[in-house]
């Protein structure tokens, strides 16, 4: 692992083994706090500025009822705004991914927006009176470019702005050149889990599971998997494949004919490395390709799995086989993750359940757990207060966090 250009944080010694107690997967009561407290302000990907090339097109971004739009003005900038027109709040587009031909119509009324935002004009602008255009246009959100993904926070919060934030990645995506990434063929990707969002994660952020639960990714880089804790609940896991062949078809095949990318540093060149950023996005880059992925809580049990996915320009015959192989490989760890995040989230309703005890190989659920702790303190609690309770005693906890503090 020499060579790395980060520093990673040492696992402390008598740490904790446990994590959340099992009420806090169900709680609706919680959800909602963590609606507020762990999504709506905490950044959140919504795509690639080159998903977006043209003046014109736009990505669509919906998280717990706020609705955003990243659209590419005449002028060649990206921006951010809420997908809401200013007169009846109607969305100004529907759907994932489009183009407006010079303009943003909005469907109900037919208010026009140009693409940086500003309201064009009003139909039948004389039935509103002396309507000052420089106040109705399109809300701008908080956006910020990251080696040309495009990130998202609805409300300000506790992260640090993202070149800040995820500066330890910084050099890894320059050698990766993911300003220039194009989306592949159907890039947009998503799954409904009858779970709750944890259950992905707590899957997600640990590798003790990989040698038995996924036996392709176990022929493909073996017992040579690293996880790498880093500040402000950031993490990366390194696989790293040399030339032994698989038994299965998409793995010896894989191995054949994976590109070399000399230009590489050493530890990426035969690496599938995967960059956490907490709380519910990975970005997983090979030598041939590169996508993010994120669970999205669209209610106490229902998260959805999304993400995009994305090629390198001037793409070769051999980068795209070993796209499509690496594809095969990650289809199916995704369906085996998805089965053991139901099989771990029914577990919490068991009356047989007494909680987690983890392996130092599973550091990163209990790091995830104590993130989540920090920002919801009625999280410590090891029985549930009643629900109608639960936002009143993460209140009362809060104060006596920031009293000892």
């Amino acid at each position: 692992m020499t060579g790395l250009p980060m520093k990673s944080l040492a696992i402390p010694n008598g740490w904790d083994r446990s994590g959340l107690p099992a009420w806090t997967y169900h709680s609706p009561a919680l959800f909602e706090l963590e609606r507020d407290n762990v999504f709506l302000n905490h950044w959140q990907v919504a795509g690639h500025v080159n998903d977006i090339p043209a003046p014109g097109d736009w990505l669509a971004f919906d998280l717990f009822g706020e609705r955003a739009v990243v659209m590419r003005g005449q002028d060649g900038e990206v921006r951010a705004f809420h997908n809401l027109c200013r007169h009846r709040g109607a969305r100004v587009v529907d759907g994932e991914q489009g183009h407006c031909r010079g303009a943003v119509i909005c469907p109900f009324h037919g208010w026009v927006y140009n693409l940086d935002g500003t309201l064009r004009g009003a139909a039948q602008p004389a039935t509103f009176g002396m309507l000052d255009k420089t106040q109705f246009g399109l809300k701008p959100i908080e956006m910020e470019i990251f080696y040309g993904f495009v990130f998202l926070r609805f409300r300000p919060g506790p992260q640090a702005p993202v070149a800040q934030l995820l500066s330890p990645y910084a050099a890894d995506f320059v050698a990766y050149d993911t300003d220039a990434l194009l989306p592949a063929d159907q890039a947009k990707w998503h799954a409904e889990l009858p779970v709750n969002w944890k259950s992905v994660r707590d899957v997600d952020n640990e590798g003790y599971h990989v040698a038995l639960a996924h036996p392709a990714l176990q022929e493909l880089y073996g017992r040579d998997y690293r996880d790498i804790y880093l500040p402000e609940g950031l993490h990366v896991s390194f696989g790293f494949f040399g030339d032994r062949p698989g038994r299965r078809w998409s793995v010896r095949n894989y191995v054949k004919h994976a590109p070399d990318r000399p230009r590489l540093p050493d530890h990426l060149r035969k690496s599938w490395t995967y960059y956490g950023l907490f709380p519910n996005t990975v970005f997983s880059f090979t030598p041939e390709g590169a996508h993010f992925y994120q669970a999205l809580p669209r209610g106490p049990g229902r998260p959805r799995l999304t993400g995009r996915t994305y090629r390198f320009p001037n793409e070769s015959r051999q980068q795209r086989l070993a796209r499509y192989l690496a594809a095969r490989i990650d289809r199916d760890t995704s369906a085996e993750d998805q089965q053991l995040s139901i099989w771990s989230n029914e577990s919490m309703k068991s009356s047989a359940f007494e909680g987690f005890h983890l392996s130092d190989l599973e550091y990163g659920v209990r790091r995830h757990h104590d993130n989540l702790r920090r920002l919801l303190p009625v999280l410590t609690l090891d029985k549930a207060p009643p629900e109608d309770q639960i936002r009143h005693c993460n209140e009362e906890l809060s104060c006596q966090t920031v009293g000892r503090e």
